[in-house]
């Protein structure tokens, strides 16, 4: 789990925007991007709200996450 900054032109202005990226692995060791979703800024409220998405459409077990120090991160994984 990791997110992207870039900029983007909106309305004549630049400005920056998240690109979040959940990336799995499942057990016969095959890579699935399970979402890529844009947001205005990196935050933890923001992957708790991504988390919940996974767990709604089915996901039922992780084994392990791999993310980095960003606050709230341990707690938004918690929660979920």
């Amino acid at each position: 789990m990791d997110c992207i900054h870039y900029k983007v032109r909106e309305d004549g202005r630049i400005l920056s925007r998240a690109a979040y990226v959940i990336l799995g692995a499942t057990t016969e060791g095959y890579k699935e991007i399970l979402s890529i979703t844009t947001g205005a800024n990196e935050s933890s409220k923001f992957w708790l709200g991504m988390l919940n998405d996974l767990k709604n459409r089915g996901l039922k077990d992780v084994l392990f996450f791999c993310v980095d120090g960003l606050a709230g991160f341990k707690e938004a994984i918690s929660a979920v």
